[in-house]
């Protein structure tokens, strides 16, 4: 599978947390995942969500989701429409929640990628191909278990699509 988008990254590199990426404030107040993701990373960047393309990717440092293990940030970020987040380390239940919604979070150096780089990422072969700047970037291609969810759109659509869990 081949993601193609541009980083959008944030200033504050390591220990973007789960209210960052989206607010308590919202966390009982709006249910529907479409409108809760139109706030997505507002406390860092107000306008990301009017800046982002469907496809692009969230780079940062190291510790993305720390904090909280509400579902509602990685599903916030997969309903803006972000093809996957790039970072060197997550916090393991944010790492979880993801690849339970369908949503690529790849564990990668990614010091050598700014805002508004064009990126492809080929999660098969586990390669970032940085576009804007001509240099590849490696990480472990992801498992045939975690391409199928993903490719399924995450653990609960993959058992509604093959009725439990089957690979």
């Amino acid at each position: 599978m081949i993601l193609k988008g541009k980083a959008r990254r944030f200033s504050q590199n390591n220990d973007i947390n789960t209210d960052y990426i989206i607010s308590g404030r919202y966390k009982f107040k709006i249910q529907d995942p479409v409108e809760l993701a139109k706030h997505v990373m507002e406390d860092l960047d107000p306008n990301f969500y009017q800046r982002i393309q469907p496809g692009d990717f969230i780079v940062a440092g190291s510790n993305f989701g720390c904090g909280s293990s509400r579902e509602q940030a990685p599903q916030a970020i997969k309903y803006a429409n972000i093809s996957a987040v790039l970072a060197k380390s997550f916090a393991r239940i944010f790492y979880r929640n993801s690849f339970n919604l369908g949503l690529p979070a790849l564990e990668l150096d990614t010091d050598g990628i700014d805002d508004g780089d064009d990126l492809e990422v080929d999660l098969d072969k586990g390669m970032v191909t940085n576009k804007t700047k001509g240099k590849e970037l490696k990480f472990s291609p992801l498992p045939p278990t975690m391409q199928t969810l993903l490719s399924d759109g995450g653990l609960v659509e993959h058992f509604k699509k093959h009725g439990g869990f089957k690979l």
